[in-house]
C-alpha cells in the first residue's frame, strides 16, 4: 500500500468516527429548529462517510441508514420529523439511498440485494414509527420512488462500468497482439535474410571445401560475418524488449532505412550470389523511421525470397519518391517457386504496408518472375 492509498485509508476511518459525533451535532439544537433543518444537518453529515462508502460501500450503507432513526429517536418531540413527515424522511434517508446507488454500482449482486432489503426494512420501521399517521402513505411513495431512481442509476453506472472495463481489456489485449506482431515482423525479417545467406554459403563450402578450399575459406568467412551481424541485431532487439523504462536507453543503434539499401544490395551480391540493381527516382525529402524501416524490411524481405526461390542470379530494386508517396518494385525473371504462396514473409509485408495506410501487391510480374510493389503515403500528402 503506498502512501497515497494509506492517507486515503486513514481519513475514511476518521470519517467514520466523525460520523456519530457530527450527526449528534447536528440533532441536538434549539427548540427553535425546525426538524427539517435537523434532518438536514443529519444528510449533510453523511459527507464524512464518502471515503468509506467507497471502499465498503455496504458498510457506509448500513452507518448512513441507522443515523435518520437514531437522530429522530434522540429527539424531545414526540413527532420528531414535524407534520411535514414526508419531506423530512426523504431529506433523512436522501444520502443513504446515494450509498445504496453506490452499492448497486460497484458490487456483485448478492451484496446489492442484500442491501435494497436491508434500505427497505430500515425506512419502512422509521416511516412507521416517525411519520404521522395521515403521512405515512406519501412518505412510503416518495421513499420507495428513490430507492427505485438510486438502483436505477446505479445499475446504469455498473453498466457502463463494466462497458468500460471490457472496451480497456479489449485495447490491451489489441495493444499486446499487435506488439507481437510487430516483434515477430522484424525477427523474422533480421533473421530470415541471414539464415538465406548463410545456407546458401554453408551449401557452399560444403561442395568446394575439398576441391577449392580458398573458395571454402571464403564461404565460411561470409557464414562468420552474417552470423556475427544477425546476433548483434537479435541482441539489440532483445535490449529494447527488455527495456522498461520509457526514458530509458534508446536502441544501440539507429533503425535501418533506404541508405541502408546499398549496403544490403551489396551483400545481397557477395554473399548470396545475387547482384542487385539498385534504381531511385524522386525527390530526397527525409522520411519518418516507421517508414524508413518499413520500406528496408520489405526489401530486404523481397530479396531473401529472391536468394530462396527464384533461382535466378539478378534482380531489380525500384525505389520513386514523390511528394506524396513512396513506391517500391522488386522484380525478378525466376521462377517464383514457393514465393507465390504467401507465407509470413509476405504477410509481414503486407502488414507493414498496411498500418502505414499503403498499397501492396505480390505475385506473378506480367512479363513473367515475381514481382513486389508497394505504395506507402507520405505524411502531409492528400490521402
Amino acid at each position: 500500500m503506498n502512501a497515497t492509498s494509506r492517507s486515503h485509508s486513514v481519513a475514511a476511518w476518521c470519517g467514520l468516527a466523525l460520523y456519530p459525533l457530527a450527526v449528534a451535532l447536528a440533532t441536538v439544537g434549539s427548540s427553535r429548529t425546525t426538524p427539517a433543518v435537523r434532518a438536514l444537518g443529519v444528510t449533510l453529515s453523511a459527507v464524512l462517510l464518502v471515503g468509506v462508502a467507497r471502499r465498503i460501500p455496504f458498510l457506509g450503507l448500513v452507518v448512513v441508514l441507522l443515523a435518520p432513526p437514531v437522530a429522530a429517536a434522540a429527539q424531545q418531540s414526540g413527532r420528531p420529523f414535524g407534520e411535514d413527515g414526508r419531506a423530512v424522511t426523504l431529506l433523512a434517508f436522501l444520502a443513504a439511498d446515494i450509498v445504496l446507488g453506490r452499492l448497486v454500482a460497484v458490487r456483485g449482486r448478492r451484496q446489492w440485494i442484500s442491501g435494497i432489503v436491508l434500505s427497505v426494512i430500515v425506512q419502512a420501521l422509521a416511516i412507521g414509527f416517525f411519520v404521522a399517521p395521515e403521512n405515512m402513505i406519501g412518505a412510503g411513495v416518495v421513499a420507495v420512488l428513490a430507492l427505485l431512481v438510486a438502483c436505477m442509476v446505479g445499475l446504469l453506472a455498473g453498466e457502463r462500468r463494466a462497458h468500460a472495463d471490457a472496451l480497456r481489456t479489449q485495447a490491451v489485449s489489441e495493444a499486446v497482439t499487435a506488439e507481437r506482431l510487430r516483434i515477430a515482423r522484424e525477427l523474422h525479417d533480421m533473421v530470415s535474410h541471414s539464415i538465406g545467406v548463410i545456407a546458401i554459403q554453408s551449401g557452399v563450402a560444403a561442395r568446394v571445401v575439398e576441391t577449392r578450399p580458398r573458395e571454402a575459406r571464403e564461404a565460411l568467412s561470409a557464414i562468420e560475418d552474417t552470423s556475427r551481424e544477425t546476433l548483434a541485431g537479435l541482441r539489440r532487439t532483445l535490449v529494447a524488449l527488455r527495456t522498461t523504462d520509457p526514458d530509458g536507453a534508446a536502441p544501440l543503434v539507429p533503425a535501418a532505412g533506404l541508405g541502408d539499401l546499398d549496403a544490403l544490395a551489396a551483400a545481397t551480391g557477395r554473399d548470396a550470389g545475387v547482384r542487385v540493381d539498385l534504381v531511385r527516382a524522386g525527390t530526397g525529402r527525409t522520411l519518418p523511421p516507421d517508414i524508413e524501416l518499413a520500406a528496408y524490411r520489405i526489401v530486404q524481405e523481397s530479396l531473401t525470397n529472391v536468394v530462396k526461390h527464384a533461382g535466378v542470379d539478378v534482380c531489380r530494386v525500384a525505389v520513386r519518391q514523390s511528394d506524396d508517396a513512396l513506391v517500391l518494385e522488386i522484380t525478378d525473371a525466376g521462377t517464383g517457386g514457393s514465393a507465390t504462396v504467401p507465407g509470413m514473409g509476405i504477410t509481414g509485408m503486407r502488414e507493414r504496408v498496411s498500418l502505414l495506410h499503403g498499397e501492396f501487391g505480390a505475385g506473378p510480374g506480367p512479363e513473367g518472375g515475381f514481382r513486389v510493389t508497394a505504395r506507402i503515403p507520405l505524411p502531409g500528402a492528400d490521402r
